[in-house]
């Protein structure tokens, strides 16, 4: 079993900038990043698994993820944020080697409780 713990939410003017942080009990081959904004059903936003990096259409150019691997802490550094990244952001990892990194939601065991961000315009 492994226990996720995300940090770094917050409130921000559109614009603005946040970094994320998911900090792991223990290793985890793939990881990723998850959001769900009310109303909406959860959707995958960046992942990273076997030195590959996926995002979502909607944040490429302006998030990036990263991840220490002594640390076992996941990161994302979110740019020019809008009122539309606004949302419950998760943070999710497995152990099950996968080629590339995914952002598919039943290729994750382990979930954390979300950080909120919430962006104003």
């Amino acid at each position: 079993q492994v226990h996720l713990v995300e940090s770094g939410g917050g409130s921000v003017q559109a614009g603005g900038s946040l970094r994320l942080s998911c900090t792991a009990s223990g290793y985890t081959y793939k990881m990723a990043w998850f959001r769900q904004a009310p109303g909406k059903e959860r959707e995958g936003v960046a992942g990273i698994a076997s030195g590959s990096t996926r995002y979502a259409d909607s944040v490429k150019e302006r998030f990036t993820i990263s991840r220490d691997h002594a640390k076992n802490t996941l990161y994302l550094q979110m740019n020019s944020l809008t009122p539309e990244d606004t949302a419950m952001y998760y943070c999710a990892a497995d152990h099950g080697w996968v080629p590339v990194a995914t952002l598919s939601q039943s290729s994750f065991r382990y979930w954390g409780q979300g950080t909120q961000v919430t962006v104003s315009s």
